[in-house]
C-alpha cells in the first residue's frame, strides 16, 4: 500500500520544500489548486471540468479576499448569497453545483493525507476545514431543479419546428441565396436528433459507420438504428456507448436519412470524410452550429424562446412513453442508467393520461357514467 504522502495532489509534490517565496500565502494557494488539479487528473476527469472547478475556487478566494485556510462558513454562504442577488441570479441547480464543488475542494485541502493541514499550520498557524455541511447547503427535495419552462414539445410543436426548418430551405431557394444545402442538412439533422433522442454531442459525433442494420426490421435497411459512441460520460469514465433502435413510430426518419446520404451530403464534396453530418468546409458539424439550427427553426416556428435543443430529447422520451414502450426500453434507448432519470425527462400529455384512465375505467364499468 502506498504511503499517504505519495497520494497524487499531496502538498510535498507541488510545493517544494526549502524554497523561500516572496508571497508565501499566494504560493501555497496556487500549489493547492495545482495539487487539486493533479488529484482530479489521476481520476481521469475532463479538463474542462477541472478548469471550471479551479475557477470557482479562485472566485470565492477573490470574493472573500482571504485564502482557503482563512475561510469561515459565513464567507462561503455569503458568496452563494451574492450569486443569488445579482441581476441574473443563479438557478438552484447551479447553486448546488457550486456548493458541491466547494465541498470537494475543502474536503481535499482538509484531508490530512494530502498534507495541507500540516503545511498551513506550520506556515500560518491555521488549517483549512470543511465548511459546507447538511445544515448550510441546499436541501435536495425534488428530482428536477432546472428551469420549469423547459419541457417536452407537443406533437404539434415538433411538426411546426420541422415545417419551419423545411420552410427555411424553400425561402432560401426562392430568394436565390446561398445556404440551401446547409438548410437541408439542418432540417434532416433536427429530425434525426428527435427520432433517436440524441444529445447534441452524440449527434455531431455520429459517423457513417454508426448507421446500423436491424435484422428484426429489414424494411429499415441500413437505418435500423444508430450506434452512439459519444454518450455522456460520468466520474472520469470514457464516453458511454449504446445502440438506439429505430422505432416504427419514427419510421419516417428512414426516408429523411436516405435523402441526406444519397442526394444532399454528396453535394458538400466531403469525399471520404467519416462524419455523418458535415459542413460546407468539408468538416464535421460543430455543436454550436447544431444549436443555431434549432434556434433558427424554433424562432421561425414561433415557439417559446426558452425551449432548447435538449427539449427534443425530452420530447422523444415523452413520446416513447406515450407510445406505450416499457420503461426499461426507453431508458436503454436514451442511455439512462436509472429509470428515475428517465422519469425526470417525461412529461406525458393530458390526452395520454386520459387514454390510460379510459383503459382503466373499461376494467371497472361500475365506475363509468351510466347516463
Amino acid at each position: 500500500m502506498a504511503d499517504a504522502g505519495d497520494l497524487a495532489g499531496s502538498s510535498h509534490l507541488v510545493l517544494l520544500p526549502g524554497v523561500t517565496h516572496l508571497d508565501p500565502a499566494s504560493a501555497v494557494f496556487e500549489a493547492m489548486l495545482a495539487g487539486w488539479a493533479l488529484q482530479q487528473r489521476t481520476r481521469f476527469l475532463k479538463a474542462e471540468t477541472i478548469s471550471s472547478r479551479l475557477r470557482l475556487a479562485r472566485r470565492v478566494a477573490e470574493f472573500v479576499n482571504e485564502y482557503p485556510w482563512q475561510w469561515q462558513s459565513a464567507d462561503v454562504e455569503a458568496f452563494i448569497d451574492s450569486c443569488r442577488n445579482r441581476r441574473e441570479p443563479i438557478a438552484v441547480s447551479t447553486a448546488r453545483l457550486y456548493e458541491t464543488t466547494l465541498r470537494m475542494f475543502l474536503q481535499y485541502v482538509s484531508d490530512p493525507r494530502y498534507g495541507w493541514t500540516v503545511e498551513c499550520l506550520a506556515r500560518f498557524g491555521v488549517a483549512p476545514a470543511q465548511l459546507l455541511h447538511e445544515w448550510n447547503t441546499i436541501v435536495h427535495v425534488t428530482d428536477y431543479e432546472g428551469d420549469p419552462r423547459r419541457r417536452p414539445l407537443t406533437y404539434g410543436e415538433v411538426q411546426a419546428l420541422f415545417d419551419a426548418a423545411d420552410g427555411h430551405v424553400e425561402d432560401i431557394r426562392a430568394r436565390g441565396c446561398k445556404g440551401g444545402l446547409a438548410a437541408m442538412r439542418d432540417a434532416a439533422l433536427l429530425k434525426t436528433i428527435y427520432a433517436f433522442g440524441l444529445r447534441r454531442r452524440e449527434a455531431c459525433g455520429l459517423d457513417l459507420a454508426d448507421l446500423r442494420h436491424n435484422p428484426k426490421v429489414s424494411a429499415f435497411g441500413r437505418y435500423g438504428g444508430v450506434f452512439v459512441r459519444w454518450g455522456k460520460s460520468s466520474r472520469g469514465s470514457p464516453p458511454k456507448r449504446r445502440t438506439v433502435l429505430t422505432v416504427p413510430e419514427m419510421d419516417w426518419i428512414v426516408a429523411v436519412l436516405e435523402q441526406w446520404l444519397d442526394d444532399i451530403r454528396p453535394a458538400f464534396g466531403v469525399g471520404a470524410h467519416p462524419a455523418l453530418w458535415v459542413t460546407e468546409r468539408a468538416s464535421r458539424i460543430s455543436m454550436r452550429r447544431i444549436d443555431e439550427a434549432f434556434t433558427t427553426a424554433r424562432d421561425a416556428a414561433g415557439l417559446e424562446p426558452t425551449l432548447s435543443l435538449h427539449c427534443l430529447r425530452h420530447s422523444y422520451v415523452t413520446h416513447l412513453v406515450e407510445f406505450d414502450y416499457p420503461e426499461k426500453f426507453v431508458s436503454t434507448q436514451v442511455g439512462h442508467t436509472y429509470a428515475a432519470t428517465t422519469a425526470i425527462y417525461t412529461g406525458v400529455s393530458d390526452e395520454y393520461r386520459n387514454r390510460l384512465l379510459r383503459r382503466a375505467l373499461s376494467r371497472h364499468p361500475e365506475l363509468s357514467e351510466s347516463q
